[in-house]
């Protein structure tokens, strides 16, 4: 798209608003850059887009920056709710997300993956299999690289597969993708949001602007309203109809015709069926044949911090799911464990009880190690169900679960909520707790 002629804000300096200004300025933009954080990070990325024709404020200056804008772009880090990004909106300056200047400057079909649970893994294993069956394609968005970049080299791609948060799809107008995925939907992000429904309200944006040759990759237990777009469906639930189904022997069906078996992959677990029974049906959307994408799929590794096997120690399997940052997440993970678990949970207190899960820990967990904001209040929740440990420290709780695991048992680091209380990021938890783990000494159990 053009931009020759026109203003440009981007509002945050992360990795997202960096390749939001270089997709302005090569599209003939001028563009202000303003953060109002800590500048000292930003000090490298700022000489950067300044070098290249940009101008960047940084710190409480770019707040007070008053100059005429058409347009603003908003970082996907950004809340909308913050000074930084209310200025524009009540100086009447129209507001965009990076994902809608992406889309607009995007020359190849877009497939987009929302969902509360199992965006990531679904994003990278639909790239994947459209590269394997010839389609050029390369996975974007919240999966990390930002779509911006993708878009600035578009034109030698076949597809975009763009993962995307209910707050991304908030600041969209004109986003349409060819082809929309919607793994699940439960409760998350109740701190941002007034209510369960404005969330929801939120993620359905993805469909809004599909037409009838569009595809809508669903889950079939989703209540989702009327689609103009050609609905395909998934689901790993026995006696669920839909066109890709999880049968007997852990074997995806479609249309009642075996595709191949979970064994045969290293995905494991129903929640990763349903990954797959949706990245597979996205790909065939784009044209892509059934046997030219199963070699992929089979080889395909999931992203760390997602049920990842990190070690055994004296028979205790040690178990790092750090990008369980909501209930569903950690349902999914107890449902894929086997033998008596250790649970290691707890987190930010993002606005939601730990209650509704009360009956499956009962069922898997013989003891819990509860860290940060919310160990008091899921102790209060689970107190009629497990056992429950608190402890101040991720290190404490690693101490804790060994002492408390026998052989056969998992330690199941698996949170269910977000990290943000005590780490930067659900990534750094994660690696803190393998760092851990790999420092325990192969012994026995300690009684």
């Amino acid at each position: 798209m053009d931009y020759t002629g026109k203003h440009a804000a981007v509002l945050g300096l992360g990795r997202s608003g960096e390749a939001a200004a270089r997709l302005l300025l090569a599209s003939g933009a001028s563009v202000t850059v303003l953060d109002s954080g800590d500048p000292a990070p930003r000090r490298e990325a700022a000489e950067t887009l300044s070098s290249r024709g940009a101008r960047v404020v940084l710190g409480n200056d770019a707040l007070r920056c008053v100059q005429e804008f058409d347009f603003a772009v908003l970082s996907p880090g950004i809340d909308p709710v913050v000074p930084l990004a209310r200025r524009p909106v009540e100086a009447g300056i129209p507001l965009l997300g990076e994902i809608e200047l992406a889309f607009r400057s995007c020359l190849c079909p877009v497939v987009a993956v929302t969902g509360t649970n199992g965006k990531t893994t679904t994003t990278g294993l639909i790239a994947a299999l459209l590269d394997a069956a010839g389609i050029k394609a390369e996975a974007c968005g919240n999966i990390g690289l930002p779509f911006s970049e993708v878009a600035a080299r578009s034109g030698s791609l076949d597809a975009a597969v763009v993962e995307i948060s209910s707050f991304q799809l908030e600041t969209t107008d004109i986003f349409r993708p060819r082809v929309a995925v919607w793994t699940n939907f439960s409760a998350n992000h109740l701190d941002r949001y007034p209510d369960l429904a404005s969330y929801r309200a939120a993620k359905l944006r993805i469909f809004d602007r599909q037409r009838a040759e569009d595809f809508a990759v669903v889950n079939a237990r989703a209540e989702l309203p009327a689609l103009r777009a050609q609905r395909v469906t998934f689901s790993a639930v026995p006696g669920v109809e839909a066109d890709f189904t999880l049968g007997a022997g852990d074997r995806i069906f479609h249309h009642g015709k075996p595709v191949l078996a979970m064994s045969e992959t290293r995905l494991r677990g129903p929640h990763n069926a349903e990954n797959l029974m949706a990245a597979l049906a996205a790909g065939l959307c784009l044209g892509a044949g059934m046997e030219a994408m199963l070699p992929a799929a089979c080889a395909y590794v999931p992203p760390p911090h997602r049920c990842e096997f990190v070690r055994d120690t004296g028979g205790v399997t040690w178990i790092n799911d750090s990008k369980s940052t909501n209930l569903d997440a950690l349902s999914q993970a107890l449902h894929g464990q086997s033998g008596g678990v250790v649970l290691i949970a707890g987190g930010k207190n993002k606005g939601f009880s730990f209650a509704p899960v009360a009956s499956l820990v009962k069922d898997r967990v013989h003891d819990a190690v509860l860290i940060g904001e919310m160990r008091e209040s899921i102790a209060r929740d689970w107190a009629e169900v497990t056992s429950c440990h608190p402890a101040d420290s991720l290190n404490e709780a690693v101490a804790k679960a060994r002492a408390l695991a026998h052989p056969g048992d998992t330690v199941l680091f698996s949170p269910g909520t977000s990290s943000f209380d005590m780490f930067r990021s659900y990534e750094e938890r994660g690696n803190i707790f393998k760092q851990l783990t790999r420092m325990i000494q192969p012994t026995n159990h300690i009684s």
